[in-house]
């Protein structure tokens, strides 16, 4: 075990909806992440924002389309205390040089059980007015507070862990967003008179870094112009040129001159910086060792040193409190602390058909009444128009097979790809004897307009009266909503293209509760899946165009719905169980929980990363 602590820096992190300042899956991870260290008894102390507006609050307008709100948050209401400097019991803890001026950062601090998160704060009056400013909201789309926002993390991150005496064993980057804590602690070597090739193989064995994006178009690349403008001092106290400082962060073997058209990228700086590097799934393992092969053009593809560790998701906060005693009575009292071991979930089958049943239609009905109430209180407030209550979900029927499509709206998900023959989807839901209806929820990022319009065209037919209310969208997804949906809808639709999920946790977070995935076999489900535990989109055909590609994937989740789901859910015994349905919910929990939680993915980061990484310490 380790002694010192892992430093684990993350941009965001979803703890609790109390504390919206993640958006999305990253920090969903980052903070499974977190609570899983605690349980295991893993010393991490972690680093991220503070936002002060968070993440923003998505509502519908009555044309379908989104609206961004952004609130100032309410420190004194949350769960989260400030950090005092060590130096004079002030509130600033670290500073740093931004072109000609200093910027002061304010830390908090959030208990996550045995370990703490720290979060940076520059919207304190020691700033100027834009310097506050940059760190108000995740993700600006503007490249010049991103990078500042960035530096904060990086550099300023590593400072507010100096300031606070602590002395991390291994520094874990997740995503490339802080990857200029490596460079910060190579500048702390190299001004104790250590030689730069020195310090950055001292900084290097001691550096994890995990990749999360399957797409190169994706990743944080800052102009040329931009790294210069905010590291012309920086590289001087590295021991560096102008060209060998731009070269950390070009993508393979190029001319200075290619670099500069090229730009400076955080992931190749990363994976140059870091001797333990890794993606999220094993299909995004190949997809990493592909994209990144420039970096390594001497060996094998195949050769390229990124490993993988598939995510997990943090059982305790994920599984429904409703399913607690049936998995305490049949998978015994110790169950959680036995999560990863395949032979405690063979026991799922010992619980009656009946009572599993009861139980999941207990959470359905849980669901859609949490949905309705949302849209009681949008109408009480009066901000909805009366179209809208039956696009945002006030019709749906909790004995209704419930198909959920939840997560965020971006292009590459194809939320729209369920609609591609409208008259056929049409006569699927609006089946008298056995309807089917289809909850979205999601948000795209403000920048995002293809996101946005996704939205509108959801939204559009949601409110589309040939459908009968059977299709929502529930507004301002977050993670109490999220926590009904992975619970109480009955399959968990996921329509990624190909080889652009690194991984996925949500459907991991269904079939705990005894939902079922109906996915493309990407990402997670590419191990996952097993020919009874759900359902696989094309298992593989080769590759065609994307708009036959779209074509062949809808009519297969058509067929998927008429030959096999709603037939399985429909035939009920003589007590209305659907026996066939529940020996599959069965299955999906047997044979994913035990290889899906982020126990076994902690396990897996200590033996693989963490133990190579910490070899040469003395611990």
């Amino acid at each position: 075990l380790l002694v010192k602590p892992i430093a684990y820096f993350s941009p965001e992190f979803a703890l609790h909806t109390s504390l919206p300042i993640y958006a999305g899956g990253l920090g969903v991870l980052a903070g499974d992440f977190c609570k899983e260290a605690s349980d295991v008894g893993l010393p991490l102390v972690a680093v991220g924002f503070m936002y002060p507006q968070g993440y923003f609050h998505q509502h519908i307008s009555g044309e379908g389309w989104q609206e961004e709100v952004y609130d100032y948050l309410d420190f004194t209401d949350m769960p989260i205390s400030p950090v005092l400097s060590k130096c004079n019991g002030g509130k600033v803890v670290a500073q740093i040089q931004l072109e000609d001026r200093t910027l002061s950062v304010a830390v908090w601090q959030v208990r996550v059980g045995h370990n703490t998160v720290y979060l940076l704060d520059t919207n304190i009056d020691e700033n100027a007015a834009r310097d506050r400013e940059f760190s108000a909201r995740l993700y600006i789309a503007d490249s010049e507070m991103r990078i500042e926002q960035e530096i904060v993390l990086g550099i300023g991150g590593v400072r507010t862990i100096r300031a606070l005496g602590i002395e991390p064993a291994i520094w874990h980057a997740n995503e490339a967003h802080s990857a200029f804590m490596m460079l910060e602690r190579v500048r702390e070597e190299v001004a104790g008179g250590t030689s730069f090739s020195e310090a950055i193989r001292r900084v290097q064995q001691t550096t994890v870094f995990t990749t999360h994006s399957p797409v190169l178009a994706t990743q944080d690349v800052f102009p040329i112009p931009l790294v210069e403008k905010y590291f012309h001092g920086y590289w001087e106290s590295l021991g560096l040129s102008r060209e060998d400082f731009l070269k950390l962060g070009q993508y393979d073997a190029l001319t200075l001159k290619q670099v500069q058209g090229q730009g400076f990228s955080m992931a190749a700086l990363a994976l140059r910086m870091a001797n333990q590097r890794n993606a999220v799934s094993q299909l995004h393992g190949r997809t990493a060792r592909k994209m990144w092969h420039g970096l390594w053009p001497n060996v094998k593809e195949e050769e390229v040193p990124i490993s993988s560790v598939t995510n997990g998701i943090h059982v305790p906060t994920w599984v429904a409190r409703e399913l607690l005693p049936a998995y305490e009575k049949y998978l015994g009292q110790d169950w959680l602390e036995r999560q990863d071991l395949p032979q405690v979930w063979e026991r799922i089958l010992d619980v009656p058909d009946d009572e599993l049943w009861a139980i999941h239609q207990a959470l359905k009905h849980k669901l859609v009444a949490a949905i309705v109430e949302r849209v009681q209180n949008r109408w009480a407030e009066n901000q909805l128009m009366a179209k809208q209550v039956v696009a945002m979900g006030a019709l749906l029927d909790s004995e209704a097979l419930t198909i959920g499509f939840c997560r965020r709206f971006t292009e590459y998900k194809r939320p729209g790809l369920i609609f591609q023959d409208i008259e056929r989807l049409k006569k699927i839901v609006t089946d008298r004897f056995h309807p089917v209806q289809i909850i979205f929820a999601g948000k795209p990022h403000p920048a995002d307009l293809r996101g946005k319009q996704l939205i509108h065209e959801v939204y559009e037919l949601a409110l589309d009266q040939r459908f009968l209310g059977r299709i929502a969208f529930v507004e301002d997804y977050d993670m109490h909503i999220a926590h009904h949906l992975v619970q109480g809808v009955d399959v968990w639709l996921n329509t990624p293209q190909r080889l652009q999920e690194a991984c996925g946790t949500s459907g991991m977070k269904a079939a705990l509760n005894g939902v079922l995935h109906l996915s493309v076999l990407d990402g997670w489900w590419y191990e996952g899946y097993n020919g009874k535990n759900g359902w696989a989109i094309d298992k593989g055909s080769g590759i065609i165009e994307s708009g036959e590609q779209d074509y062949r994937d809808a009519q297969a989740i058509y067929r998927f719905l008429e030959e096999e789901i709603v037939p399985l859910y429909y035939d009920r015994d003589a007590s209305g169980v659907p026996k066939g349905w529940v020996q599959m919910m069965k299955e999906a929990i047997r044979s994913i929980v035990p290889h899906f939680c982020a126990r076994r993915m902690l396990k897996e980061y200590s033996e693989k990363l963490y133990t190579a990484a910490a070899k040469n310490l003395t611990l």
